[in-house]
């Protein structure tokens, strides 16, 4: 594993949304202006992601054990987050952050190139399998749930189920499932990845905007349990689970990768959409983003 590409690759999100922060800084941009990228990116770059990424990928049963894995690795620790944040006494719309920024990976935008670059194509596709069917869907029928249930948008006192199913990102995998056999014209498939590639810098831009560095003083406390938690503790359920279930060493190695990537940047978008605290969320994201530049290598390194 080429550890400083690796580094070299989180640092560049980190870049990024120092970008943001200084846009901020400096007057360019304010905070309000991260609702309209956070709609950008719901109503067009996600779904186009979501859609690409489950139309192409090709579809093993197989693969579905890794991504069982992931699912039992969001279980695990979003209960964990549960239990946590009534012991660390956290207000609801912090302690919905909490639970979703501990127990939902960077499992596509870090994950994938780690798994390439470790595991080769197959890491990739098994890689694919776990972001896709594991953690994205966790997001979208899981935490949703959570954010609705923990934000403080009473529009948004709907019926979960309805409103995960009426989710851009949720219709993008059903329509990326309906369509997986059916090939999609070139201009169409090249205007889908130009959509899907700005998801990552625009939702870097908004947690710069977000962000708000005395938030990390004020939250210390539930910010070093999550971390723990997506960090240390996602890794080793996942090496757990995936000693018992998978028979391949490289598999195993690849859930490990996955389960222990920093928190996702989505939940920044879904924390502002339920109206979580985001000031918490974007900190999380950056502090365990920064942190994973150490911590992704040494799980490697622990699991041989």
């Amino acid at each position: 594993m080429n550890v400083a590409a690796l580094s070299g690759t989180i640092l560049g999100f980190v870049g990024i949304v120092a970008v943001g922060w200084l846009l901020r800084r400096f007057g360019v941009l304010d905070r309000s202006h991260a609702q309209p990228i956070n709609a950008l990116i719901i109503y067009a770059g996600l779904p186009a992601l979501i859609f690409q990424a489950v139309h192409r990928a090709r579809l093993d049963v197989g693969f579905l054990v890794v991504a069982a894995v992931a699912w039992v690795v969001f279980a695990v620790t979003a209960l964990l987050a549960w239990g946590l944040s009534r012991a660390l006494r956290l207000p609801r719309p912090v302690a919905g952050g909490f639970i979703l920024t501990a127990a939902l990976g960077n499992t596509g935008y870090i994950g994938y190139p780690v798994a390439q670059a470790l595991l080769g194509e197959r890491g990739l596709v098994e890689a694919v399998f776990y972001d896709v069917f594991g953690t994205v869907a966790a997001l979208l029928f899981v935490g949703l749930v959570v954010a609705e249930r923990f934000g403080t948008a009473e529009e948004n006192r709907l019926n979960p189920l309805l409103e995960a199913i009426r989710f851009p990102a949720v219709l993008a995998l059903f329509a990326g499932l309906a369509l997986h056999s059916v090939p999609v014209p070139i201009p169409v498939s090249d205007g889908l990845d130009s959509l899907a590639r700005m998801v990552v810098p625009l939702i870097m831009i908004s947690v710069g905007l977000s962000l708000r560095p005395g938030c990390m003083r004020e939250f210390w406390r539930p910010l070093a349990v999550g971390a723990v938690l997506r960090l240390a503790i996602a890794p080793l359920v996942a090496f757990a689970v995936g000693s018992f279930v998978l028979g391949d060493p490289d598999s195993i190695r690849l859930v490990v990768i996955e389960g222990g990537v920093p928190a996702m940047m989505l939940t920044l978008v879904i924390g502002a959409r339920f109206k979580l605290d985001t000031d918490y969320i974007a900190s999380a994201i950056l502090v365990t983003t920064v942190l994973s530049v150490l911590t992704i290598p040494l799980a490697q390194v622990l699991v041989g």
